[in-house]
């Protein structure tokens, strides 16, 4: 099978609802139109350079995605990337996708200049955390949210 990584486009955004949505239903969370609206509008928007989505594709169509972002570090001088959202169609897992995706989103700090990626994951993502494992160092950080 043919894997490509490519960036979103305009004529995603059926597929991208999809994609995305069932990565929200796996962390049992709901958003309304307008917030999709909004996240979509920005991952498309040449003018923020900051905001980025890939989409995964496997013989042309779209199995996977990924949401990645730049943001200023207090302890680097450079850039750091947050890796936001990662979702494979459970059809599709163990095949590799999330892999390159990762690998994509890495590809894509080497050319910004952005030497640290790094993401959150709930801990019942047991398969997603063995594939994590594989790919990056787990930290000891605990989350505390407003």
């Amino acid at each position: 099978m043919k894997l490509d990584i490519r960036p979103l486009r305009d004529n995603d955004r059926a597929e991208w609802t999809r994609l995305w949505t069932g990565y929200l239903e796996f962390y049992e969370s709901t958003l309304p139109d307008e917030v999709y609206e909004a996240t979509f509008t920005r991952l498309l928007d040449p003018a923020m350079t900051d905001m980025h989505g890939l989409i995964a594709e496997q013989d042309g169509k779209p199995c996977g995605l990924v949401h990645y972002l730049f943001h200023r570090h207090c302890w680097r001088t450079e850039d750091v990337c947050y890796l936001q959202d990662l979702y494979v169609d459970p059809q599709t897992r163990g095949g590799g996708v999330g892999r390159a995706l990762i690998e994509a989103v890495y590809a894509a700090a080497d050319r910004n200049g952005t030497p640290s990626v790094y993401w959150m994951t709930q801990e019942f993502n047991y398969r997603g955390r063995m594939l994590y494992d594989q790919v990056a160092s787990r930290t000891p950080f605990i989350k505390y949210q407003r």
